[in-house]
């Protein structure tokens, strides 16, 4: 599986510019890559739940609790960066919740969360994740690079594409959740 330093030359080779053999390289590339790699991953993690990012865990109440509203608050995992889904065994799936900074404030005692993890791991990505990630990064660096508006736009469609694609692969993998699942019957309803 691809490093980040590979997922970075990815992106630089895309645009004709010169590898990197570290984020920590003295280049315009490695600097231009360190700055802007991890701010790029992170919104391409947020922006779908993707299936090798997410995790699962139960959360311990704060001692603390909120001024109004909500009866308690607990704190995220420090690598939560987007909140699915809750659950808890006493209520059904549609709980009330709230996120308020690293915050997630409910009426119930008791919380299971599922989460997009920030997993810095390379090794745990999908390809087409990985392929996504050095599309956006190419379109990202592409004008300090190239000074080329032109060859931006041709990396931001090349971006739109791959996370199209990637997405799609994505949700179509594993079973699906028949509540979720459109039936016929939907279409015509809905033209009616």
């Amino acid at each position: 599986m691809a490093s980040t330093v590979d997922i970075c030359n990815s992106a630089l080779n895309m645009l004709g510019g010169a590898t990197i053999i570290s984020l920590t390289e003295n280049s315009k590339n490695g600097r231009l890559c360190n700055q802007r790699y991890e701010p790029v991953r992170d919104a391409i993690f947020r922006s779908h739940p993707w299936n090798c990012l997410i995790k699962r865990i139960d959360l311990a109440a704060n001692t603390e609790t909120p001024n109004f509203q909500w009866k308690f608050q607990f704190t995220l995992p420090s690598d939560c960066l987007r909140v699915l889904r809750t659950e808890n065994s006493n209520f059904s799936n549609e709980e009330q919740y709230r996120i308020e900074g690293r915050n997630l404030l409910t009426n119930q005692s008791t919380i299971k969360i599922q989460y997009v993890a920030k997993i810095t791991d390379t090794t745990k990505y999908d390809t087409l994740l990985i392929e996504t990630i050095s599309a956006r990064l190419a379109a990202e660096l592409c004008y300090p690079i190239t000074q080329s508006a032109t060859l931006m736009d041709r990396m931001f469609a090349l971006y739109d594409a791959k996370l199209k694609e990637a997405r799609f692969a994505d949700a179509t993998e594993g079973s699906s959740d028949d509540d979720n699942r459109l039936q016929a019957g939907d279409f015509i309803n809905a033209r009616l």
